[in-house]
């Protein structure tokens, strides 16, 4: 892998049982977010890396995702460093929403995308 390229999907590559990991920040995610996803802000990562280990479901790949794909393309990156299967979702939460995927405010509500 060269620096700087990230395995990198559209939101229309993900299945309904695909492991999504939102890296977006508390208020964003709390705005609206991906039912089912982990939330682990990119700020707070490396130090909660160890939720990912306990939660990702071994060999499978992890679809990271921001609110436009720039965050959760470093993550994404560091993650393949580290040996594992990660893959970046382009477009993020916005593509998410405008392909008419259900954003979750987390309450049992319709979110929004900020």
């Amino acid at each position: 892998m060269q620096f700087g390229s990230v395995p990198t999907v559209g939101v229309d590559a993900l299945s309904a049982e695909a492991f999504l990991l939102d890296v977006r920040e508390d208020d964003e995610w709390e705005a609206g977010h991906a039912e089912g996803a982990l939330h682990i802000p990119m700020s707070e990562f490396v130090a909660r890396y160890g939720e990912l280990t306990e939660k990702a479901p071994e060999g499978d790949k992890i679809y990271v995702l921001c609110r436009v794909g720039g965050r959760s393309a470093q993550v994404a990156q560091y993650l393949v460093q580290q040996g594992i299967d990660a893959v970046n979702v382009a477009g993020g939460m916005q593509a998410w929403e405008a392909a008419g995927r259900p954003v979750s405010d987390g309450k049992g509500g319709t979110g929004t995308v900020i």
